[in-house]
């Protein structure tokens, strides 16, 4: 991964919902300065890219990640 384990920080919410059920969520958090590192910054155009892009092994992996992962719900929405 591009960030050092510091610069990152993911926090779980969890609770009960109005259908009596716990349910939880994810918040992902990542350093300002981590990302201007990929060329991210506040001032920067959404179609412009100011800095490197990660390597082609960062992509892949993300890829294969993806493809793996399937979403299964344990209780109906």
């Amino acid at each position: 991964m591009p960030f050092a384990e510091d610069e990152v920080r993911i926090d779980l919410m969890c609770g009960v919902g109005d259908d009596g059920h716990w349910h939880g969520t994810l918040g992902v958090n990542v350093e300002a300065g981590a990302l201007g590192r990929l060329g991210l910054h506040p001032d920067q155009p959404t179609s412009v890219v100011a800095g490197p892009s990660p390597p082609a092994w960062w992509h892949a992996a993300g890829e294969r990640y993806a493809t793996r992962r399937q979403v299964v719900r344990r209780h109906a929405p």
